[in-house]
């Protein structure tokens, strides 16, 4: 069925515009004089109006028809090239990272809107997304030559861009990468050969051209990732005049036939079969010492793809929670409880009905909250003259992006479920986009890095870096908050539950600091460390938001039509303090308790 997206902009204006200070972007040298705060409702209501319109249509045919795969070439439904289309040539993809589009937003307004088009389609953020990440990458490593040939097409998203990473042989450990580069005797040009797998959007019949960012280990340079270099590698190598031309040894041999997004191109593509596949170095040969550049610049694609697993978890979860409260008003089954003699009625009136709209509510309104603040470092990390702020962005964006990309795509599938469960038998079906969007939003937690392997990157890289100053300063940025709300009236129990939370959560930290000695323990605690972490951010911003949302209330009073909006962002928090954050109790308990099954039970009783 076509795609029911949510229905609403009210919380992203609500961040954006009253939560985030946007005018500290608004006022650096890129976007002074452009774009207001008044502008806001404008961009975020036309975003919305064209993500229904235009963009949801395609939902059907992607879930009904999905890719073909005939003879090498991949066929998308028809309705993708008119949604990718209505996308790029409004200007929301990669031309916002253009430095010369005078019309490009802050990311932080970018990325909320981009919630409503991940929602209308899934499927389609496979072929636009990647574009940013990668003309950022050659932005910053191209040569001249490169950067003139490649970006502006992909910039303007008449060429789309992928990236290449994974390999039947070495998924998560890219170190294995068995995919060569050879030098071909012209500085910067290599003979690219090897095969690479799940790479969403590596054949597809919307763009003229496809540029793959490709990993590739050059002869004689070091092993594991150390030794890899990144190479930009065309479909079809551009002729003189920048137009595609000679085919340049690159083959599709298969798409994934998967559980969701089956209107997504996930392929597996050969690089040089025929010994002419040509590759284009971005940054520096290896040194003498076999150390390429190729890590470094790929996570700078990686980490906003990872950004944006986030994302898309939270836009399929607010879509859900949309649709469900919607049937829920609908749906007329049994009586209530308060009420009994006054006949059958709708079951949002039921108890348990409330419970799981408050869960999915508070959560992605935490998860908006957590990206969209991401964001808005981002800005001020590539914007922003002021030296501190810059620090500050720096401590955030190590800190948050792990937490964004496993944290939001975990829990989002624990909305998802809610929503489904709220209708019943109906909801397992297809009659409802529920099913779908379940199946469509598993996908997040695996892609671009599984979410165990940012739960290692946030235990055994963030959280020590710098001896602990980094992520104590982010700690720091929760407790400051605390010490200056927690006297709040009508807030007391509240904060008093909360900082309860932050104190198990930092005993656990100390108990887990005891057993991280212990080989295997910190694998085996990582990724409830971060969920726990996940959970402390969330109970902080959700309170950050209330007390915005209070303070608005007061003054408006409770005839005024937003009364209902601010009145939900104050039970928002009130729910998610008192009925989530007691998990933390649960989490040092656990930590307490130092578990070592994991580690000591042998494998073969899993096989009996």
């Amino acid at each position: 069925m076509a795609s029911k997206l949510m229905n609403t902009t009210r919380d992203g204006k609500f961040i954006v515009k009253e939560f985030l200070d946007l005018n500290t972007v608004f006022q650096t040298e890129r976007f002074k004089g452009g774009y207001s705060l008044d502008d806001i409702d404008f961009i975020l209501d036309n975003a919305l109006k064209g993500a229904k319109e235009v963009v949801a249509p395609s939902n059907e045919d992607s879930e009904k028809f999905g890719c073909r795969y005939e003879d090498g070439k991949v066929i998308t439904p028809e309705s993708s090239k008119t949604a990718y289309n209505f996308i790029v040539q409004n200007g929301f993809a990669a031309s916002n990272v253009d430095p010369e589009d005078e019309s490009a937003l802050p990311m932080c307004v970018l990325w909320s809107l981009y919630e409503y088009f991940i929602a209308a389609n899934p499927s389609i953020q496979t072929i636009w997304l990647a574009n940013s990440g990668a003309a950022n990458v050659i932005r910053d490593f191209g040569s001249a030559a490169i950067k003139k040939t490649y970006l502006p097409k992909i910039y303007s998203g008449v060429w789309a861009a992928t990236m290449d990473l994974t390999e039947p042989t070495a998924g998560s450990d890219v170190g294995d990468s068995l995919t060569k580069a050879m030098p071909t005797g012209t500085p910067g040009e290599y003979l690219i050969k090897g095969t690479k797998c799940f790479i969403s959007g590596g054949e597809q019949d919307i763009t003229e051209n496809i540029i793959h960012l490709c990993l590739a280990r050059i002869e004689g340079c070091a092993k594991g990732t150390k030794g890899l270099s990144l190479f930009v590698v065309p479909k079809y190598l551009p002729d003189a005049n920048g137009n595609p031309g000679e085919w340049n040894d690159i083959n599709c041999v298969g798409i994934e036939h998967k559980l969701g997004h089956k209107g997504a191109p996930t392929c597996v593509i050969s690089f040089g079969e025929e010994e002419k596949c040509k590759g284009f170095l971005l940054g520096d040969p290896p040194g003498e010492d076999g150390a390429g550049q190729g890590m470094m610049q790929m996570f700078k694609m990686m980490n906003e793809e990872r950004l944006m697993s986030g994302l898309s978890g939270c836009s399929i979860a607010a879509s859900a929670y949309h649709n469900a409260a919607q049937y829920a008003n609908g749906r007329i089954q049994g009586r209530a409880t308060t009420n009994p003699k006054a006949g059958r009625c709708s079951i949002i009136k039921h108890e348990d009905i409330k419970r799981m709209l408050m869960f999915q509510k508070a959560n992605t309104e935490a998860f908006r909250a957590m990206i969209l603040q991401t964001f808005w470092w981002v800005d001020v990390e590539n914007w922003s003259k002021d030296p501190e702020l810059h620090k500050q962005a720096r401590i955030f964006l190590e800190i948050n992006t792990p937490i964004v990309k496993a944290f939001c795509s975990d829990t989002a599938l624990q909305c998802i479920s809610e929503a489904l469960q709220i209708y019943g038998g109906y909801g397992f079906s297809e009659e409802y986009s529920a099913a779908q969007q379940y199946r469509d939003a598993r996908i997040y937690p695996i892609w671009e890095g599984t979410n165990y392997i940012q739960s290692m990157d946030l235990v055994g890289r963030k959280m020590t870096m710098k001896k602990g100053e980094v992520f104590g300063a982010w700690v720091k940025h929760i407790t400051d908050f605390v010490a200056a709300h927690k006297g709040t009236a009508g807030f007391e129990r509240e904060f008093e539950i909360y900082i309860d939370a932050i104190k198990k959560y930092n005993d656990a930290l100390k108990v887990l600091l005891g057993l991280f000695a212990t080989p295997g323990m910190a694998q085996t605690f990582a990724t409830r460390v971060l969920h726990a972490t996940g959970k402390i951010w969330a109970g902080k911003l959700l309170l950050e938001m209330a007390l915005i949302a209070q303070k608005k209330m007061d003054e408006i009073g409770g005839g005024h039509f937003d009364y209902a909006f601010y009145a939900g962002k104050v039970a928002s928090a009130r729910f998610y303090i008192k009925n989530i954050m007691p998990d933390l109790d649960a989490f040092l308990a656990v930590c307490k308790n130092a578990d070592s099954t994991c580690i000591e039970v042998a494998e073969d009783i899993f096989y009996v």
